[in-house]
């Protein structure tokens, strides 16, 4: 499923294509976040114009799961049938809502027992059953369930937690191998949490289960981000050339990059939809918030021909405030769309940077650019 196609010379950063059932995928990649099956406010279409041209979209177990439910996803033949997608489709295993989750849900070897979050009903996640749901959905990479710990956690928490990960990641692959759906690809977890020898360790217990590919979990949940950045190129080197390398939940445009230089090929966040619903803007420069009376009377443009999707070319900042202040939905839809570009921009010009040969250039001066001048306060 996983084609390297070049490696930069300066650093670890690669040039890959992944052939999925639903299409193939040029990494190193960003996934915009369709928890739900939409991601928030743009039409399928939208994102499958060349203007953003994505090329593969996430969605959310536990919440598809809770809804619409397992039997209409069977009625529709899946998600992309629900939603009109065509294109291939990320699903996390719910491991997230273990952590993010943790008043409503009780771990245990067999499994995860929640509460759910809309009317408190009873569920129960098992290692076997969080891949029967995206059978349901007929995911074209499914993720298996782990535990994310918390930052900070002692060691014996992350030992304990990452060998409880090891257990259910040994039944994901019995299952697997048993049920296998033709069409879908598993990919284990690497868990350890801040701690360099179990993020190895994790990464070759999981290298020996063979799995279509490897993602590294627990990064960005409150510890520093030098610390995050350890972790990740910790467990990279270990994982095997030729099988895809994912970054889960991640995340600023810069640390994107210094992910990549690490080894790392697909990442997801919910950030470019979610600050562009609090009236934030990406740029070039830095974040930039429109609710700030800086901006009212602005003719600039939120970026130039060429830096944003086409429906947002010509609208000044003025007026991007004026939409958000209002709580217009326009106003929402353009920087979202506005912001995914950035996004998937920023993807596309990295591998163009990997197939020169200049990525390290290319990023040192994204990054010193970007973190130069902070405009957003």
């Amino acid at each position: 499923m996983f084609t390297l196609l070049k490696t930069d010379p300066k650093s670890a950063a690669r040039r890959g294509r992944m052939v999925l059932a639903h299409g193939e995928v040029e990494t190193p990649t960003f996934m915009p976040v369709g928890t739900r099956g939409t991601v928030k406010s743009v039409h399928p279409q939208e994102l499958t114009d060349p203007a953003l041209d994505c090329r593969i979209i996430l969605g959310n177990t536990y919440h598809l799961y809770l809804r619409p439910g397992t039997d209409v996803l069977d009625e529709f033949g899946g998600l992309h049938n629900f939603m009109q997608w065509d294109r291939p489709i990320l699903t996390d295993s719910g491991g997230y809502q273990v952590f993010s989750l943790a008043k409503l849900r009780k771990i245990t070897d067999e499994g995860v027992r929640f509460q759910s979050h809309i009317d408190g009903s009873p569920l129960f996640l098992t290692p076997e059953s969080v891949l029967e749901i995206q059978r349901s959905i007929g995911s074209d990479i499914c993720m298996i369930l782990d535990e994310c710990p918390p930052w900070p956690c002692e060691r014996e928490y992350a030992e304990n937690s990452l060998a409880l990960t090891q257990r259910w990641a040994v039944r994901a692959r019995e299952w697997v191998d048993k049920h296998r759906p033709e069409g879908q690809c598993y990919f284990g977890i690497v868990q350890g949490s801040s701690f360099p020898d179990l993020r190895e360790k994790a990464a070759r217990d999981l290298v020996e289960l063979d799995f279509d590919g490897y993602a590294i979990g627990g990064l960005s949940v409150g510890e520093p981000v030098p610390d995050m950045l350890k972790a990740a190129g910790v467990a990279a080197p270990v994982l095997p050339e030729n099988k895809p390398r994912y970054a889960m939940g991640l995340g600023q445009p810069d640390q994107l990059l210094e992910l990549i230089d690490r080894g790392v090929d697909m990442f997801d966040c919910v950030l470019p939809t979610r600050v562009a619903r609090n009236g934030t803007g990406y740029t070039a420069d830095g974040t930039i918030n429109l609710k700030n009376a800086q901006w009212e009377k602005s003719q600039e443009l939120l970026a130039p021909a060429g830096e944003t999707h086409p429906l947002c070319e010509g609208f000044t900042r003025g007026y991007l405030r004026h939409l958000i202040k209002n709580d217009e939905i326009l106003g929402l839809r353009l920087l979202t769309l506005h912001n995914v570009f950035f996004y998937l921009h920023l993807m596309k010009q990295v591998r163009h940077a990997i197939d020169c040969g200049s990525f390290a250039d290319f990023k040192n001066d994204f990054i010193s650019r970007y973190n130069g001048r902070k405009i957003n306060s």
